[in-house]
């Protein structure tokens, strides 16, 4: 059973941090793709990051690059989002994902490959 639960979002300003962890209660937590999605009102749900299942292999959207860093501790079964100089157009429900059943060794960067899902964070950056 995969339960993915997100926590470190709040109200910070232009050019602040945060770090985002999402925490799984499972025991196959290691062996997934892991995602980090975002989204803001009247918007599509929008891919910032992802990794592989060691960790050797990360990608980010544009938008975050240079900015955010995706990491995973398996042994502590959680996922993180390092958030820096945030922009209020990185204000949105950040979500985390899993995607459990990895068909190819490419790290996807769409909702619909990821079968697992958070209730999400909220990050507002005040400008």
């Amino acid at each position: 059973q995969v339960q993915l639960v997100e926590s470190g979002g709040g109200l910070v300003q232009a050019g602040g941090s945060l770090r985002l962890s999402c925490a799984d209660s499972g025991r196959t937590f290691k062996t997934y793709v892991m995602g980090w999605f975002r989204q803001a009102p009247g918007s599509e749900r929008e891919f910032v990051a992802a990794i592989n299942w060691s960790g050797d292999k990360v990608i980010y959207s544009d938008s975050v690059k240079g900015r955010f860093t995706i990491s995973r501790d398996n042994a502590k079964n959680t996922l993180y989002l390092q958030m820096n100089s945030l922009k209020p157009e990185d204000t949105a429900v950040y979500y985390c994902a899993a995607d459990s059943v990895p068909v190819t060794t490419d790290v996807p960067d769409v909702p619909y490959e990821y079968d697992f899902w958070g209730q999400g964070t909220q990050v507002t950056v005040s400008s």
